[in-house]
């Protein structure tokens, strides 16, 4: 018989992933739990020409049944709900199933997700609420950092959203930092391909769809760029990653003017 809640496929042969699966399966089992029943308001609204017809949005109004998957990115990806907290609630069992397995064909909108988390308030929800959200977030980038493979979304995007879906980034680059292992390093070389000129320019590489005052935004780009001069080079040295990113990592460590005439900066980075 198919399983109709599908989890994250095992990585074969790695017992320390498995372990981590394990956790993870425990925590999206408690979330279906702690949310049995939820629902959204039942005077919540949404604009017909461009959300969705009255039919859906009775689905959101009523538990249980999961949603097709069209139906659920555009309730996760909505801004104007009246109640946002509630319709997360509705949805969280099957979307938290929906990130751990790459958001199918919706991995687009991924950058949408963690604000999504942030604007339902879910820290002040009821502590077993709250409890198991944060331990799906958890479970869910220490098994990250320990996969990789087509279909599931890269450890810089489970990042962005743990980071966003939080207001911190710190206490998930400590469990980077403590995760050390092939797998691990290689996300960190792979996530610095992708954001060292935004880095390198003093930019966030992504754009925090939550509502950070821009001191907020600043002092998690700071944090992140002063990790990786920290931590990356020897792991990235140790993995054999290409002597162009090792020196992007060594110049994040730079002061800006320093940086600048540094003879391995990039020329077409302005």
């Amino acid at each position: 018989m198919t399983d109709p809640h599908p989890h994250p496929a095992r990585a074969p042969g790695v017992p320390a992933a498995r372990d981590r699966l394990d956790r993870l399966d425990r925590a999206l089992d408690e979330l279906a739990a702690a949310f049995r029943g939820a629902a959204a308001r039942p005077d919540e609204s949404a604009c017909a020409c461009h959300w969705g017809n009255t039919e859906e949005l009775d689905l959101l109004k009523t538990p249980g049944e999961d949603l097709d998957r069209d139906l659920l990115q555009r309730a996760w990806y909505g801004t104007d709900w009246r109640d946002p907290g509630a319709v997360l609630r509705r949805i969280l069992p099957q979307f938290a199933r929906e990130l751990t397995t790459g958001l199918d064909g919706y991995a687009w909108a991924v950058d949408r997700a963690g604000a999504a988390f942030a604007e339902a308030g879910w820290q002040e929800w009821p502590a077993r609420q709250s409890g198991a959200v944060r331990e799906f977030l958890h479970a869910w980038w220490a098994y990250a950092l320990r996969v990789t493979g087509p279909g599931l979304l890269p450890a810089r995007e489970v990042l962005m959203v743990c980071t966003e879906a939080s207001g911190a980034i710190g206490p998930w680059l400590a469990v980077w930092e403590g995760t050390r292992h092939p797998v691990a390093d290689h996300h960190l070389a792979e996530t610095l391909d992708a954001w060292d000129w935004d880095l390198l320019r003093e930019e966030l590489p992504w754009r925090p769809w939550a509502a950070w005052p821009e001191e907020a935004e600043g002092a998690v780009r700071t944090e992140l760029t002063a990790w990786i001069a920290e931590h990356a080079p020897a792991r990235l040295r140790a993995a054999g990653a290409p002597e162009p990113l090792r020196h992007s990592a060594r110049l994040l460590g730079l002061p800006a003017p320093t940086r600048h005439q540094d003879p391995h900066w990039p020329p077409n980075l302005t």
